[in-house]
């Protein structure tokens, strides 16, 4: 029997709740760091009236898990409200733009890893 490597156990990573509630600023304030891994998994913590400026997202489908506070997702359809427990599926390639409220937004999202950069050698000759 093989014995398994520490990092392939199921384990628990974070709590949204504890990350939600001691969140300053904004940004990413968690990251899933598994270097072998097929998903790609932040927590996202956006202050008081942050935003994150409308844009095309990537070419993967993305979900969101909405922990704490408030915002509205702006999309091409329209403005969808965000709050505590509401899970948005986010399809590839769509505009999207998002607005916390006042107490602030702090969401978990999860997708298909992106590929990496490669760097090769330059060809010689």
């Amino acid at each position: 029997m093989v014995d398994p490597r520490a990092e392939d156990l199921p384990r628990v990573l974070a709590n949204t709740s504890a990350l939600a509630r001691d969140a300053e600023g904004q940004g990413a304030v968690w990251r899933l760091a598994a270097d072998e891994r097929d998903l790609d998994a932040n927590v996202i913590a956006l202050g008081p009236g942050g935003s994150i400026g409308e844009h095309a997202g990537p070419d993967l489908d993305v979900i969101l898990h909405v922990v704490s506070g408030s915002g509205i997702l702006t999309t091409a359809g329209g403005d969808v409200a965000l709050e505590p427990g509401g899970i948005v599926w986010l399809p590839r390639r769509t505009r999207r733009g998002f607005t916390a409220g006042a107490e602030g937004l702090v969401y978990f999202s999860v997708h298909r890893r992106k590929p990496g950069l490669g760097l090769s050698a330059r060809p010689t000759g």
